[in-house]
């Protein structure tokens, strides 16, 4: 039965993906990794409700219709099951740092799928998707995991579920600032290539006249994307769900401890890691509602506070669990 869910939790993530791909291939008119034509720059930068791509009127990547939307359910529902199944075998729970990325990269194609309905984040999906079908097989090649003997405490259950939907919440934030990095880098690129044309350089009307070379997929990828602002905004929202999971999974994490070994807080890697990420993703919402802080250097910031959180946990147990070959709870 596991085999199964397997194959067919890989096989739609991975055709959805495909799809996707050959949609946003064939409506660049280029082959997808081939030479880019020069893209005159119609776009205004600061403008608000930009979001970004060449906007020359060339197609656009479809959409995400009703049956690619049933299918990425059913490959939720199967991936999920998965999870269940293997995770909770037999009124134990196994555990490990493959079984962590699987979780939280399902919770993220999870909140993506409640995200569609309001938003048009293709180019979301187009990054999450190969993650999420590498990430569901991982238990398969990575299966030295830990039984846990109290699985069945019900604080700990508790601490499990906030800890992966806060897990989840932010894999999706740092790919909304991937994005959005992106989008940013492709307007600055243009607007340079723009001023560039403008500035009466004419007798290289045949070639790139030296500037950016764009076009092609990578526009109509971006193209896929809603505006800078709305992404922004979205993003916050994300990061302060999942400060406040984040905020209760340390809490619950510490009355847990308490109650198992008498200890309120035992300063190791993995604590040590997630107290530094809820300090700085706090530190980032402080600054945003003090300052309004905002562009790369915040997106940044919250790449670098996500890649804190998944040291915390996933990385520690990797090293443990593959380098030292030493399980850990």
């Amino acid at each position: 039965m596991d085999i199964v869910l397997y194959a067919l939790t890989v096989l739609l993530y991975g055709g959805l993906c495909a799809a996707d791909w050959r949609a946003l291939r064939r409506a660049s008119g280029a082959p997808l990794f081939g030479s880019m034509p020069p893209v005159p720059v119609t776009v205004a930068v600061g403008a608000p409700g930009v979001s970004g791509g060449s906007h020359d009127g060339a197609p656009r990547a479809r959409g995400f219709g009703l049956l690619s939307r049933a299918l990425l359910f059913v490959a939720l529902a199967a991936h999920g099951l998965l999870l269940h199944m293997t995770i909770f075998p037999a009124h134990e729970m196994v555990f490990g740092f493959a079984f962590a990325l699987s979780a939280m990269f399902w919770l993220g194609a999870v909140i993506y799928w409640i995200e569609s309905f309001f938003f048009a984040l293709d180019g979301l999906r187009l990054l999450l998707l190969p993650l999420a079908a590498v990430a569901s097989i991982l238990p398969l090649v990575f299966g030295g995991v830990r039984v846990l003997p109290y699985a069945a405490a019900p604080m700990f259950k508790l601490h499990f579920v906030i800890a992966n939907v806060a897990y989840g919440l932010f894999a999706i934030a740092a790919l909304h600032a991937v994005l959005m990095l992106a989008v940013e880098r492709r307007l600055h690129a243009l607007k340079g290539a723009g001023v560039q044309r403008n500035g009466g350089d004419r007798g290289n009307r045949g070639g790139n006249s030296g500037g950016h070379r764009g076009g092609g997929w990578l526009s109509n990828w971006i193209e896929t994307l809603p505006p800078l602002l709305t992404m922004e905004k979205l993003l916050f929202r994300l990061i302060g769900a999942g400060f406040v999971l984040l905020t209760a999974t340390l809490i619950s994490g510490i009355v847990f401890s308490e109650q198992l070994i008498d200890r309120p807080l035992a300063l190791d890697h993995k604590t040590v890691f997630a107290i530094l990420s809820w300090l700085m993703f706090g530190s980032l919402l402080t600054a945003r509602k003090i300052s309004g802080w905002r562009g790369r250097a915040a997106l940044r910031w919250v790449i670098a506070s996500f890649v804190a959180l998944l040291l915390a946990y996933v990385g520690s147990r990797f090293v443990f669990e593959v380098l030292l070959h030493r399980p850990i709870v």
